[in-house]
């Protein structure tokens, strides 16, 4: 790893990509999650002693948040018309969000298999105001897998 004894990964090094393609200006992603589902098993024993365990389930699909600067570029809304057109395998893409270090080497990546735009929103516009536009997408998938 390319990390010291005692240090971290800034918050600020990542990179997001969709289909090998890395998406620009990104500003915060959210939603970084592995889950997998939980069993309860409630069991009587044979003195009567209730006891309840909890096992493994079965991975969960989830959904990342990227929030971008808001850009000329139709790449994003362009995949949710897609897939508002029911375009199923037009739709399907990888994503990847890699953490970096301090000098730009990948720490640990995050990988999604399946995934498809589920909204995509542009920040609230004020006349005078002096923050940017941006435009916040929300990325569903299917599997996922940490490198």
């Amino acid at each position: 790893m390319a990390l010291e004894d005692f240090d971290n990964a800034p918050a600020y090094g990542f990179t997001v990509t969709v289909d090998g393609i890395e998406v620009p200006r990104v500003i915060e992603v959210s939603g970084l999650k592995s889950e997998v589902d939980k069993i309860e098993l409630k069991q009587q024993t044979q003195d009567g002693k209730y006891v309840v365990r909890q096992l493994m389930g079965r991975p969960k699909a989830g959904e990342i948040t990227v929030t971008r600067g808001l850009t000329d570029s139709k790449t994003v809304t362009d995949w949710l018309k897609t897939v508002m057109e029911g375009d199923v395998a037009g739709a399907r893409k990888t994503a990847s969000v890699a953490l970096l270090d301090y000098k730009g080497e990948t720490v640990k990546t995050y990988n999604f298999d399946h995934c498809w735009v589920r909204s995509v929103e542009v920040n609230s516009l004020k006349a005078g105001a002096t923050e940017q536009a941006t435009e916040k997408f929300v990325i569903c998938y299917d599997e996922s897998k940490v490198e």
